[in-house]
């Protein structure tokens, strides 16, 4: 990938699926959909474009992508078939707004990333990882998943969304280690040992986050853990003997791929939208709350 990248840009990565999901059932949970005079249903995208705007005035973003998810098989599940099994399908009213909000973000000027195969934590690891090789280049990632914390460095910020519009918690590598005690990269070791209920995938049957947390704490990963069985409380030791092979599997999904093949190169994704376009895609969606936020 071209880098041109000055000292002053900083590039907002956003995690598409996280802010619509988000921003659907905020806007549903009444029973009511919001839909065009035509039908569509239209309030995953309402949802959506308030966490958009108030991230990007908030944050002040020179580059934003936009990533997602394309579709539920990935290599993970290639892995495990059981990874994310427990997640039924999206609601009938939210598929349509798939597509719509892509288009929407075309009309920002936004490109839309993901490739078959990998989520989009996926892709926003590897762009953050190209991006961030300048050490002069601030990356944020906007998300509300707390897995993309491994992927924090000293200029990778993660901003998760918390309940509401402009309820922000900005971590760091210092803020994370402030609050868990340990550095991004061993995020992974800690689910591999406790799981993730989420994603549906189990870790080591019997050890919970406190106890995941205190061994990695005490011996730095898992493999440092596997050098040090002799010295693990029996009952511990065990349970890692027992499921040892789901240990080693755990780690592997709770793992970010930063090494997908994608690209998007700075200058298609500069923050510099065109208000005719955007004002155009609001009236198709009956959007009219926003074209007074356009300036």
């Amino acid at each position: 990938m071209e880098k041109r990248v000055q000292a002053s840009q900083t590039i907002m990565l956003i995690d598409g699926m996280s802010l619509l999901f988000r921003g659907y059932y905020a806007t549903a949970y009444s029973g009511r959909i919001m839909r065009t005079s035509a039908g569509v249903p239209v309030n995953g995208i309402h949802g959506f474009m308030n966490y958009f705007l108030d991230a990007i005035e908030t944050f002040a973003p020179t580059h934003v992508v936009c990533c997602w998810d394309m579709g539920s098989q990935t290599f993970r599940t290639d892995r495990y078939d059981q990874y994310k099994a427990n997640r039924g399908a999206p609601p009938d009213e939210l598929r349509p707004q798939f597509d719509l909000i892509k288009d929407v973000m075309d009309s920002f000027g936004v490109p839309n990333i993901g490739l078959s195969g990998y989520e989009a934590d996926d892709c926003i690891g590897t762009l953050s990882r190209l991006y961030s090789e300048d050490a002069d280049t601030k990356v944020q990632i906007l998300t509300g998943d707390h897995d993309s914390l491994q992927l924090l460095k000293n200029n990778v910020h993660v901003i998760i969304m918390k309940k509401g519009v402009s309820n922000y918690a900005v971590y760091t590598p210092e803020v994370l280690f402030e609050e868990k005690g340990v550095r991004p990269e061993q995020l992974v070791d800690v689910k591999a040992l406790m799981g993730d209920s989420s994603d549906n995938y189990p870790g080591v049957k019997g050890i919970g986050e406190k106890t995941a947390y205190k061994l990695v704490c005490e011996y730095g990963s898992v493999a440092g853990i596997l050098d040090n069985l002799a010295d693990l409380a029996p009952g511990v030791r065990r349970k890692i003997e027992t499921e040892l092979a789901m240990l080693h599997l755990s780690r592997e999904l709770a793992e970010i791929d930063v090494q997908v093949p994608i690209a998007c190169l700075l200058e298609d994704c500069c923050w510099m939208p065109d208000t005719e376009q955007v004002r155009q895609q609001f009236e198709a969606l009956e959007l009219r709350a926003f074209l007074k936020r356009l300036g």
